[in-house]
């Protein structure tokens, strides 16, 4: 567990970006996914240990959760974070304060090793999530909000179908 902590160390500061993609080769890889189950909630390997990771500071519409209809965008949102994650991408995740929430998951900003991509921001930035921050877990809550606001103004996604 030693090597889980440390790879998933506290957020450094570089890697904040105004953009959804860092540079190609910032992230070395330190888990690979194996499956999406939904639109911000993934399960990925880390050392040999399956975790399910859920994305910080980002809300997706419903589809699974138990005793409700699935939410206006649900599916689409989905979809887009499958489209982001295809099974076996490599991934860098990397934790905010807090490292679970109250099921157990792990709490992650997860980024595509091979090119960067901040995949929270983009599922954001696209319109398929608004935010979602918690306290003390907010090392990107302004650029999420930023990406939302943006999103909503350009009628991306949710923001062009869905009403609340």
């Amino acid at each position: 567990m030693l090597t889980l902590a440390l790879l998933l160390g506290a957020c450094d500061g570089d890697a904040a970006s105004s953009s959804t993609s860092a540079p190609t080769g910032v992230f070395a890889p330190n888990a690979t996914l194996l499956f999406v189950s939904d639109g911000d909630t993934i399960g990925v390997e880390i050392d040999g240990v399956e975790e399910r990771v859920r994305l910080i500071g980002i809300d997706t519409p419903e589809t699974k959760k138990p005793d409700s209809p699935v939410e206006c965008f649900g599916p689409e949102a989905t979809a887009f974070t499958e489209s982001l994650l295809p099974d076996g991408t490599a991934l860098y995740v990397e934790r905010d304060v807090e490292a679970r929430d109250q099921y157990g998951r792990l709490l992650a900003y997860v980024y595509r090793s091979d090119d960067g991509t901040f995949v929270n921001l983009a599922i954001i930035a696209g319109g398929y999530a608004r935010p979602l921050t918690y306290p003390p877990n907010v090392a990107h809550a302004d650029e999420f909000v930023t990406a939302a606001r943006d999103a909503e103004a350009a009628d991306l996604g949710l923001w062009s179908g869905c009403s609340g």
